[in-house]
């Protein structure tokens, strides 16, 4: 009796902090917005697409899940795509350049249906199809059945939500989710149009840093930095880039939940990435 009690007070407390008024409501969209792009820029891209650090399966699982539930599909099709990204920047053969279609970069590249032979788990990927959660997400590799899924286990999860908390933070949620999914998109397209950002390093690819999208993606805007040093944790290479994506890794390795953690320095001048090496 006295744990249902506390339930309830929680439930209550929550509705009561988020539902009663605009501001609460805004304040839970950035909650979750951010939560869910920590689970894309931590999670997915430099945890499973580039392995910039390693840390427990749990604690690997909370951030994709987080990345899962902003619509971001199978991991082992999202890292696949972009270790091809890395691998075949801005050639006929990355998935998403804007050289062959503002659409096709966009969102187009999304709507195929299956792998090519240059792109597939079995060359891209082969460290993540070891791991029967993410094959169970993958769905056999069908492109159609893994984003229905992930469509029916995102808003089943705001569901659950409605049926707690009420429509409101369900709706808040929904939203959050949905704007967190489009920033990756967002980001293939932009960040590779020269006129829209700036160089650090000057290479064949058309990668620019862009600052309000590295604030609206949590560091990862700097993408001219992130395709010098793609094995990198931190992109943000210069003191006023922030990364608060590194920062969430840097405190995680703070108390032990990260370790091997590849950080670039113009000393070391390493690259090291998954993408260049299969």
């Amino acid at each position: 009796m006295p744990l249902a009690l506390d339930a309830s007070n929680f439930v209550a407390a929550v509705k009561h902090i988020f539902s009663d008024s605009w501001l609460g409501l805004a304040s839970l969209f950035v909650i979750f917005y951010f939560y869910h792009m920590l689970g894309i820029t931590v999670g997915y891209h430099r945890l499973l697409a580039h392995r910039s650090f390693s840390c427990p399966k749990w604690i690997e699982y909370f951030f994709v899940s987080s990345g899962y539930l902003a619509f971001q599909s199978s991991p082992i099709w999202w890292a696949t795509i972009h270790r091809g990204h890395h691998r075949f920047v801005d050639t006929q053969y990355d998935p998403h350049s804007p050289r062959y279609g503002i659409f096709h970069s966009f969102i187009g590249w999304a709507f195929k249906n299956s792998y090519t032979d240059d792109l597939n788990p079995q060359r891209q990927s082969k460290d993540l199809i070891k791991d029967p959660f993410y094959m169970f997400l993958e769905q056999g590799g069908d492109w159609r059945r893994m984003h229905a899924l992930n469509s029916i286990i995102g808003f089943s999860s705001r569901l659950l939500l409605f049926f707690i908390f009420g429509y409101k933070i369900a709706l808040v949620s929904v939203f959050a989710g949905l704007a967190a999914q489009q920033l990756p998109f967002l980001l293939n397209l932009i960040c590779h149009i020269p006129q829209l950002g700036y160089r650090n390093f000057v290479g064949k690819d058309d990668s620019v840093n862009i600052w309000w999208v590295a604030f609206l993606t949590t560091g990862e805007g700097w993408h001219n930095n992130h395709h010098h040093t793609p094995g990198s944790a931190k992109s943000g290479l210069k003191w006023w880039e922030f990364d608060p994506a590194y920062w969430v890794i840097s405190m995680l390795g703070a108390v032990g939940l990260a370790k091997k953690i590849n950080v670039w320095s113009r000393e070391r001048a390493y690259v090291t990435t998954l993408a260049t090496k299969n």
